[in-house]
């Protein structure tokens, strides 16, 4: 698959980006378990085109990751919703930290966002990528990467903002 000379500029681009990327994968998809298949996906079908992607192999993984993940909202999109468990919101008063709780609000709001969003929030604020370059990644125009971003961030404001609040604000 890869010549033996460009074996361990692979592996070192393997050791030096994979939780970059497990992190991206994981942010975009919500699943971790998934998160880790869609990276090994992306990084065989980034050995499969080395000779291309050797040039910026992270920017071409990440494309890769970010495409995968794109595959599975439409995916999941043609299945039925699931109905949340009886009793969930019960663990959460089991005195969980407050930093988790923050987290965990919002990966779930963040999860609420259309697929397009949330890759442009996941690219710009997570991976630190430029409007430029998180342009590149999904293959759209910065125009559409600060409207995206804008209207995204919009969203988590709305969700995250306690609801007495939101009725006030509405007043």
């Amino acid at each position: 698959m890869i010549p033996s000379r460009d074996r361990r500029a692979f592996d070192e681009f393997v050791a030096t980006s994979a939780d970059r990327l497990v992190r991206t994968a994981y942010l975009l998809c919500g699943d971790r378990g998934h998160a880790e298949d869609l990276v090994q996906t992306a990084l065989l079908r980034t050995a499969r085109r080395w000779r291309t992607a050797r040039r910026q192999p992270e920017a071409y993984a990440r494309r890769v990751v970010v495409n995968l993940s794109k595959d599975r909202w439409r995916d999941l999109a043609r299945r039925p919703a699931e109905a949340p468990l009886e009793g969930a919101e019960a663990t959460a008063s089991i005195g969980v930290v407050d930093g988790l709780l923050d987290r965990d609000e919002l990966l779930r709001a963040t999860a609420q966002l259309p697929s397009g969003q949330r890759a442009v929030l996941v690219l710009r604020y997570f991976d630190d990528l430029s409007v430029e370059e998180t342009a590149a990644t999904l293959g759209c125009s910065t125009g559409t990467v600060k409207s995206q971003t804008s209207r995204a961030l919009d969203r988590l404001r709305v969700a995250l903002t306690p609801q007495k609040e939101n009725a006030d604000v509405d007043r």
